[in-house]
């Protein structure tokens, strides 16, 4: 019997799919999950203190989480926090004196002024103390004078520099790490920057990725390449949002809304309205917070699941219901994506479009806390074209999901 191409190109795809979940299932039976966390919380720390040596002759004291998360097949993630979702420290551009330490109370932003110790012409308190009064005596409006943007773009280009060192210097200490997989660096966290530039003018997000492969990691230790040769191939994203956004961006926001919506969604629902950041030459980030049940007002523990039509269900019912539907959750949302994504035009080729979801609650249940689904514009525009059919588009959207619940 004859055998068509595509169908024959279908099989191959199928055995080759099949033989790589089997490598990863065998993989992840092996995997020490007690050494990784050790490895990725030293690694954390490790991270941390680099990027704070990075302002150490700077007098500035800030938090810095970074939590580190290890996905099978992809690698370990540090994500920093989001832009202006937690307190941080900015240094000023070089040649003046002053660190600015931005504290984001939403309705009275406090600016504090620092100066280097080398700085003795003047009385460094007299100066602190004025301008601090005359910083109190601008009006509401009048706080856009601080020039942020320079001091954002020197602070990114230190945690950058600091990522780089870690990378290629202490990224080998995640000994489990596989060959193919990354250890990435990046400031996306799960909260974006909503509520910014309704109180006061701030910087735009910016989006950081500094990212290795483990295969480059390991010839370094080897000696096969030299340090400048890893350090080059370190694929870095800096980039910041556009302000102006096309309107086929804002079609997709509400045409993922509404598919999530409490009464057409069959999984989980969403509680707000898509938002979504464009960034130059990276392409578009939507956020999703997804929900699985409303709890009854009267302090019962009850739930009200809308999209699964349960009125009156408990903890424990609510929580296997919520790890039931998570596999159709993700299988949906992709087939959505590639569905209605293909309608966007305004990408180019090689940027993404990326939804990166925070999942509803669920304790114990093993499914991600997060969700990050990402292609790229060609892979959209070829299936809209008919070039490819959505078994070979489904393969190329990528999966990153955050540590399990």
């Amino acid at each position: 019997m004859r055998v068509s191409m595509k169908v024959m190109t279908k099989i191959l795809m199928s055995v080759m799919m099949a033989a790589m979940l089997g490598v990863q299932l065998s993989f992840a039976q092996k995997l020490d999950e007690e050494r990784m966390d050790r490895d990725i919380a030293v690694a954390e720390n490790v991270l941390s203190t680099l990027i704070k040596q990075q302002f150490s002759n700077q007098r500035t004291f800030f938090p810095l989480e970074i939590r580190g998360n290890y996905q099978p097949g992809y690698g370990v993630t540090f994500t920093l926090p989001a832009d202006f979702t937690t307190p941080i420290a900015f240094i000023s551009p070089p040649g003046v004196n002053d660190v600015v330490i931005w504290n984001n109370q939403p309705n009275a932003p406090n600016v504090t002024y620092y100066y280097d110790e080398k700085d003795d012409s003047e009385d460094r308190a007299k100066i602190a103390n004025e301008k601090t009064m005359r910083l109190k005596e601008r009006t509401y409006y009048d706080r856009n004078r601080l020039n942020m943007d320079s001091v954002r773009d020197v602070y990114n280009q230190r945690v950058i520099e600091a990522s780089k060192t870690f990378i290629v210097d202490y990224g080998d200490m995640i000994a489990q790490l596989q060959p193919g997989e990354k250890v990435i660096i990046s400031n996306q966290g799960n909260q974006p920057r909503q509520w910014v530039g309704r109180y006061f003018d701030a910087p735009q997000r910016t989006h950081l990725s500094i990212e290795a492969v483990k295969s480059d990691l390991t010839l370094l230790r080897q000696g096969k390449i030299t340090r400048d040769q890893a350090l080059a191939k370190i694929k870095v994203v800096n980039t910041e949002t556009v302000n102006e956004v096309e309107a086929d961006l804002e079609l997709f926001s509400s045409i993922i809304g509404r598919l999530y919506g409490q009464d057409l969604s069959k999984t989980y629902f969403i509680g707000d309205q898509i938002y979504f950041e464009r960034l130059k030459d990276f392409g578009a980030i939507y956020y999703m917070q997804v929900y699985s049940g409303i709890e009854r007002g009267d302090f019962s523990n009850r739930y009200y699941m809308p999209t699964l039509g349960l009125e009156d269900v408990d903890q424990a019912t609510k929580d296997k219901k919520v790890k039931e539907v998570y596999p159709k959750f993700e299988k949906e949302l992709k087939e959505n994506i590639l569905e209605y994504g293909r309608t966007i035009k305004s990408l180019k080729d090689d940027e993404s479009l990326v939804i990166q979801v925070s999942m509803t609650k669920c304790k114990g249940c093993n499914i991600p806390s997060s969700l990050e689904l990402s292609v790229k514009g060609s892979v959209l525009k070829d299936f809209n074209a008919g070039k490819i059919d959505q078994s070979a588009a489904l393969t190329k959207i990528n999966v990153k999901k955050g540590a399990n619940q």
